[in-house]
């Protein structure tokens, strides 16, 4: 076995109470939106993630529009870190939570559509390999593949 492959599989996976700590540190603008999410949702026994992650896709598409894309090649190293070394859950939030939300603001299964100016290929610089493979296979789920989301392909 190489040696990246046992450092890799004794190396902890991000878990989901971990995975938005490096992403405020790659992008500390979303800090404020994040602690209000936090107090939002206090009382709750398990914190609804996906709705953080929605709430971050909106961040970064207004970011964008607004011309502010410093950092947006920090943030996504975090989402590709999330898709590599994530557990299950992060991997499914990467990508369901995350990447659909931007996908789903900026015209869904259109890719030309856009928001105010944004559009979807506005991030295509700024995806990994695994997070690009996921990006696609959202498309190809838009399109009707009821397969492209399966981890196995």
């Amino acid at each position: 076995m190489a040696d990246s492959q046992v450092s890799r599989q004794t190396k902890p996976m991000i878990e989901r109470d971990e995975m938005f700590a490096p992403m405020l540190e790659a992008d500390p603008s979303f800090s404020g939106q994040w602690q209000a999410f936090l107090a939002d949702y206090s009382d709750e026994p398990q914190l609804p993630r996906y709705i953080a992650l929605g709430d971050l896709a909106r961040h970064l598409i207004d970011r964008m529009r607004r011309g502010d894309i410093s950092n947006f090649d920090k943030v996504f190293e975090v989402v590709e870190l999330w898709h590599i070394e994530g557990d299950e859950y992060v991997q499914e939030a990467a990508t369901i939570g995350f990447l659909e939300s931007i996908q789903n603001h900026l015209g869904g299964n259109d890719r030309f559509r856009g928001d105010g100016g944004v559009h979807a290929s506005d991030f295509d610089p700024y995806l990994g390999p695994e997070t690009r493979k996921w990006w696609d296979k959202l498309y190809r789920f838009w399109e009707g593949d009821s397969s492209a989301l399966r981890f196995d392909i």
